[in-house]
């Protein structure tokens, strides 16, 4: 009889051992499931906050990749110069919120094909009748966020100090400096800028043509794991312009397709 009970007892505690291995198992298939991605949670309408929820072009496209790869997407929140500052020191996969591709940057990181293409295009407040052209910013302020490329594309443009450059942490601070006439200018995104105007009547007009013309994409890490999940972005990027998704996500927040 106890000869039974002790073989009872081993095959239960064999029995538990192999649960709590399958429960582990699980638990870390789970962990490898999840990507952490960057947002500014104040960049409409790329990513922003409504009604508590992140929501937003870059948002819904990412949250789109991720189902068709059955990824939970973990979301990080922090100032742009502080999200690229994140990634680079491995603690975020990606960053989604509008990243323009660059020589500079592409040094750095190995970058998913281009799913939203932007001009970076200079505003001023209507009021300004002096200001028409590129050229009639000489010797004028203009306000761009921190760590964002419209910065180095204003820089191309006037290349001998033409104009003054304020930064700032983010882009709701430069265009109340630009709608209260702090600053002469402001610069940022052409699709993301007419968006702003829109929703908030904002007192803006657009100063010439775009600058310039830029592909923003996913960034990844230049090692193993970074190229790995580039790959698997990119499949279903292909996936997602052939079948109208991106293109129904871009209307839907900008009004038109700038997916392509």
């Amino acid at each position: 009889m106890n000869k039974i009970k002790i073989l009872l007892f081993a095959v239960l505690l064999t029995s538990l051992t192999l649960v709590g291995c399958d429960n582990k198992s699980d638990k870390q298939a789970i962990a490898q499931h999840v990507i952490k991605v960057g947002s500014t949670g104040q960049s409409y309408p790329n990513g922003y906050k409504q009604d508590g929820k992140l929501v937003g072009f870059d948002i819904e496209v990412t949250e789109a990749i991720a189902k068709e790869l059955d990824y939970k997407v973990e979301w990080v929140i922090a100032e742009f110069s502080g999200l690229m500052g994140q990634f680079d020191s491995g603690r975020l996969d990606t960053v989604a919120n509008a990243v323009a591709v660059t020589p500079s940057r592409q040094e750095k990181y190995d970058f998913s094909t281009a799913y939203s293409f932007y001009g970076s295009q200079i505003v001023t407040h209507k009021d300004n009748k002096d200001i028409q052209t590129l050229t009639d910013l000489q010797g004028k302020t203009i306000a761009g966020v921190l760590g964002s490329n419209h910065i180095n594309n204003l820089k191309k443009v006037f290349p001998n100090n033409e104009i003054t450059i304020k930064t700032y942490e983010t882009r709701d601070g430069a265009m109340y400096d630009t709608e209260y006439k702090r600053v002469d200018g402001y610069v940022n995104s052409k699709p993301i800028l007419l968006a702003e105007i829109k929703r908030k009547n904002l007192p803006f007009k657009l100063v010439g043509e775009p600058i310039t013309i830029e592909d923003v994409a996913f960034p990844f890490s230049k090692d193993e794991n970074g190229q790995a999940l580039r790959e698997k972005f990119n499949q279903v990027l292909e996936k997602l312009r052939a079948n109208g998704t991106l293109k129904t996500i871009s209307i839907k927040y900008f009004g038109e397709d700038i997916t392509s």
